[in-house]
């Protein structure tokens, strides 16, 4: 039986993988800009906090389960930064290429290039679930000045990881949802879901 899922989410690149993920597991999932709903506000300093806000917004405005991610990418050496300030991190539009530009001068002259992505993941059945399940992950690699590659969105392009000597813009979709911070969360979320059925 399929169940229908609205993902507090209309950044495509969240959507098609999302939609990826989580089809084998009987889930139709709906942006919720399909439904007029939309965007939370992300006030909070923790990628949790947001989730949970997108999450319990979209679970309210739709009657039904929603699931939301608030990930981003933390560099090792500006203290975290931009971590949940990743899509905005060069201003409120989201432009993927600026941020990356931001990013790479913030580093410039940096001994550490290491970075890590942070997914939060969080489902609710209903709006005011007092049992929300919640994941959080993280996936390692390198800052690189170049991009690199055509998959992928956000960082991905100057995401190195060091011990396949690629970016993450230079994986499959279906290789790097094996390993991305976001196939890590989404797999630790169905093992979750499972132990509760």
């Amino acid at each position: 039986m399929v169940q229908k899922l609205v993902l507090a989410s209309n950044n495509p690149g969240k959507v098609r993988e999302f939609q990826e993920l989580l089809a084998p597991f009987h889930f139709q999932v709906i942006p919720q800009g399909e439904l007029g709903i939309p965007a939370a506000e992300e006030p909070h300093q923790t990628f949790v906090e947001n989730a949970l806000a997108k999450a319990r917004h979209a679970s309210a405005a739709s009657g039904l389960p929603a699931l939301a991610d608030d990930s981003g990418i933390c560099a090792h050496a500006l203290d975290g930064a931009p971590g949940v300030y990743s899509a905005r991190y060069a201003g409120v539009d989201g432009d993927s290429a600026a941020n990356n530009q931001k990013l790479i001068a913030a580093l410039k002259g940096k001994a550490d290039r290491g970075a890590h992505y942070v997914c939060a993941l969080v489902m609710v059945n209903s709006a005011n679930d007092p049992e929300p399940l919640i994941v959080q992950t993280r996936w390692y690699g390198q800052i690189i000045d170049e991009a690199k590659g055509s998959h992928g969105f956000g960082y991905d392009p100057h995401f190195l990881l060091p011990e396949l000597g690629s970016t993450a813009a230079e994986l499959e979709p279906s290789e790097k949802n094996l390993i991305s911070h976001r196939g890590q969360a989404l797999r630790e979320l169905i093992a979750q879901l499972q132990s509760r059925a």
